[in-house]
Parts: C-alpha cells; structure tokens; sequence
C-alpha cells in the first residue's frame, strides 16, 4: 500500500498524544460509549466501487455526534479514523493503532486527500472518542474503491 496525507479544513496537527483514559473520564462522568440509536459515519462523497484519481478527496460524515478534537472524552463526540486496506472496523473500547495504515484525524478535521497508488483500494472509517478507543462497529464504514 502505498498512501500519504494532506489535511484540509484544518489547520490542527494529526498526530496525538497519549490520554489517560481515567483522568478523561473523569471530565465527563458519563459513559461515552452510549450512543444514539441513530449514531453513525460515512463516506459523503465516495461510494462502493467508485473510480477515483489520487489525491482522492475524503469528506467525513457522521449523524447524532459531534467532531471533536482529541484530547478529552466528551459524551457524543469523537474524531474520525481512515484504515487504508486494513480491517473493517476496531473493536470497541480498543485504542485505534497509530501507523501508516490507521491514520488519525485527531485535530477534528472533516475532510482530507490521500494519494494512494493505483488499483483497488478499500478504506475503513472509524470513529473514537478523545483518546483515540474507537466506539465499533456501530461508528465504522467501509467502501472499496478504484484509483486510476
């Protein structure tokens, strides 16, 4: 896989920095993974099977959450995760791996370009809370596409 970054929409910094999951509890004090039953993420501009150019543009959608930069765990909030031929989703509650294949959109961003080398390509979305535990299943999406 051969794939890099380049952030829009934001001028905040990707990489993140490690949180204690109980001092950021804390903050809150309430059960951050509860989600609306109408919670979810995906893809706004890119479809299953979609034949893209690289850069391929990545707009971030969620419904009955909020974007949030990483940093504090706030019931209904999170910031978004791209999984680049990688799993579909993380467990929940499990911290989203930092690496070239799991990359963090821990400054809120809501939209980004990746290049990607050509042929298929299947990227995964995952949404976590404020230190980086994705919220599963429920929070993740997936399509594959094709880059001429």
């Amino acid at each position: 896989m051969a794939c890099s970054k380049t952030n829009t929409k934001s001028n905040a910094q990707t990489k993140h920095a490690h949180h204690s999951p109980q001092q950021s509890e804390l903050i809150s004090g309430e059960d951050p993974f509860e989600l609306p039953d109408s919670a979810a993420v995906f893809f706004a501009n890119l479809q299953d099977g979609q034949e893209v150019n690289s850069p391929v543009h990545i707009q971030f959608g969620v419904r009955a959450m909020k974007v949030r930069p990483s940093g504090q765990v706030i019931k209904g909030t999170g910031h978004h995760h791209i999984i680049v031929d990688g799993a579909e989703y993380i467990k929940q509650k499990n911290t989203v791996p930092a690496d070239a294949q799991h990359i963090h959109y821990g400054g809120g961003q809501t939209e980004t370009e990746l290049s990607l080398s050509p042929g298929k390509h299947k990227l995964s979305m995952q949404f976590a809370d404020g230190v980086h535990r994705s919220y599963g299943k429920a929070l993740s999406a997936s399509v594959e596409i094709f880059v001429k």
